[in-house]
């Protein structure tokens, strides 16, 4: 999987400056996409609008622009222009009855990722990207396999700490980011246009 992810990364090259990939598998199958949509944009119906290409028109703007990608039982949110990642206060609204997987990074750095359930962040690891310096929050045992991924990296394997983020939120949850789903034209998306949120 972290192979795969490593070939995405090479074909989008973009995607290794900033991103907010996170994943919601709702409990309750009452949860519609438009109410996951609501709890992230702080409880506001979010823009949606048609890019031509959207991943040149997102650099655009100045708010988080979203694809959005349903699996089985699950949804994908992928924030591809400056790696927005979303609040705590949206995470633990986004939780509620779902679980809610989130790995962020932006130029800056913010290399996090994070698991959120029944209305609470359960754990964080900041930093991941940087190994020794990893910042860890929450119960240890649910990254545990995440730490393993990194420890078989050679530390300066960035591109290879990228890809593991993606490839155990894709082991936690059965959900991959196809790379085609980024080749689009005349595409949906939606704006996150709740500056509070």
């Amino acid at each position: 999987m972290i192979d795969y992810y490593r070939s995405l990364f090479d074909q989008h090259g973009y995607l290794e400056n900033g991103l907010c990939w996170t994943v919601v598998q709702p409990l309750n199958e009452e949860i519609t996409t438009d109410d996951l949509l609501r709890r992230l944009n702080g409880g506001r119906d979010p823009e949606h609008r048609i890019m031509e290409y959207p991943t040149e028109e997102a650099f655009m703007e100045d708010l988080p622009v979203l694809f959005v990608f349903k699996g089985e039982g699950t949804w994908g949110f992928l924030e591809f222009s400056y790696g927005f990642g979303l609040s705590d206060r949206v995470l633990t609204e986004l939780s509620k009855e779902s679980r809610v997987w989130m790995t962020t990074w932006h130029f800056k750095g913010g290399y996090t990722i994070l698991y959120a359930a029944d209305g609470e962040i359960r754990a964080r690891m900041r930093d991941f990207i940087f190994t020794e310096h990893a910042i860890e929050q929450g119960d240890p045992s649910i990254l545990a396999d995440f730490r393993t991924m990194l420890d078989n990296l050679d530390p300066e394997d960035y591109s290879g700490k990228l890809s593991a983020a993606f490839a155990f939120v894709e082991a936690a949850t059965g959900m991959r980011l196809e790379s085609e789903w980024l080749d689009v034209e005349e595409a949906p998306v939606v704006i996150l246009d709740n500056p509070d949120a």
